[in-house]
């Protein structure tokens, strides 16, 4: 969610605090999820790992995550978004 920068916050289509589900697809591989839960209580110490929501993909070589945060700011975001693409486990964030 990189909105540019000349956007100001009220004019933000979010309202802060709110839950913000963001989809993340990786590997079908041992640790993702751990992996996706600690990067996500890195931004919302609240995180319930246990509200991960899983689908795997046709084949099972792929699993897509869906997280729902606790959005506090649109900074928070960003920065949560560049964490997860940056990720070695990572290969699409949405």
């Amino acid at each position: 969610m990189n909105l540019p920068p000349d956007i100001p916050p009220e004019q933000s289509l979010i309202e802060y605090p709110s839950q913000f589900p963001i989809k993340v697809m990786g590997a079908h591989v041992e640790g993702f999820v751990d992996a996706i839960a600690h990067v996500a209580r890195q931004f919302d110490p609240a995180f319930d790992a246990s509200t991960i929501e899983q689908r795997p993909s046709k084949g099972g070589n792929y699993l897509g995550l869906t997280i729902t945060v606790t959005a506090t700011s649109r900074e928070q975001l960003d920065e949560l978004y560049r964490t997860l693409t940056t990720h070695p486990m990572v290969k699409v964030v949405l």
